[in-house]
């Protein structure tokens, strides 16, 4: 039972990294990015090319797919959704999801409908007992490099002098213009870490959960339910839902596996009937 448990915690991690930058987007930034999987999607499949093409070792591909994705989230950013910021959350929703299923059609098209794999290095495979707990090495390395980023990100937004900026963005752009902050430039910033985060939980994530052109869609409601159960006050709710989450989804698949999903919706009602704005509401 606790090397179930110990699977769903970092099943867990896997999640809040994967969809941190959602969180950031939508509960600071206010802005409805469904097609968050794809940037994700885009890290993965940067690690699969860079391992199995050019034999970079998986360490040195974590850095380069973060690098990627971010890289292609300043791009979109200042291509595409600067300006849809302004308009309604229906634009939103419609411009991203269309976005979605033109990544997944260009993903299939240049990488084909196959999964794909990422071989690990050898130190990183098998398992480790502490006492009668088994403890797959990998999914600890994916807790404590998960965990020290959870912490990273809240130091940022909440003791830093870029995090006051952007919360001063997010409340009232135009004040925040006329105090001399750069408001265009911090929200693609911020867009461009949300998306290089996603693309990290991509390269880690590739091994545990899979990668196929489906990614984004499969995993979308996914991001949505740690967002919406965790709130928007700060990362501590999300990373609480995706824990919640986690455990959930990988104790009910090996305890009552007929079940399926029913267990992860049946929580996420379950919470918002309690508190409809979520575990930890930003307030107004």
């Amino acid at each position: 039972m606790l090397t179930i448990l110990f699977d769903g915690v970092a099943y867990g991690m896997l999640l809040f990294v994967l969809a941190a930058g959602l969180a950031v987007t939508l509960g600071l930034m206010n802005f409805v990015n469904l097609a968050h999987g794809a940037f994700a999607m885009a890290g993965g499949y940067a690690t699969v090319v860079l391992m199995n093409r050019f034999g970079l070792p998986f360490l040195a591909c974590l850095p380069l797919a973060f690098l990627f994705s971010a890289a292609l989230g300043l791009l979109a950013e200042r291509l595409l959704y600067r300006h849809m910021y302004e308009r309604s959350h229906l634009d939103q929703v419609l411009f991203s999801i269309g976005l979605v299923f033109m990544a997944i059609a260009a993903t299939d098209w240049l990488m084909g409908s196959q999964q794909q794999s990422v071989r690990l290095p050898a130190w990183l495979q098998g398992r480790i007992m502490i006492g009668e707990v088994g403890i797959g090495i990998y999914r600890l390395f994916i807790v404590v490099i998960c965990g020290l980023m959870a912490l990273g990100l809240q130091w940022v937004l909440a003791r830093t002098r870029f995090g006051s900026q952007l919360r001063a963005a997010v409340d009232d752009r135009r004040v925040a213009r006329g105090l001399g902050i750069p408001v265009g430039k911090v929200f693609a910033i911020t867009f461009a870490f949300g998306s290089g985060l996603a693309g990290l939980g991509g390269a880690l994530g590739a091994e545990i959960v899979g990668l196929d052109p489906t990614f984004p869609l499969k995993f979308m409601l996914y991001f949505l339910i740690v967002v919406t159960v965790g709130g928007t006050s700060s990362l501590t709710g999300p990373l609480l839902a995706a824990l919640l989450l986690g455990v959930a989804d990988v104790m009910g698949k090996y305890l009552v596996p007929q079940l399926g999903a029913f267990i992860i919706y049946a929580m996420m009602l379950a919470v918002l009937m309690i508190r409809p704005q979520g575990l930890f509401a930003r307030g107004r």
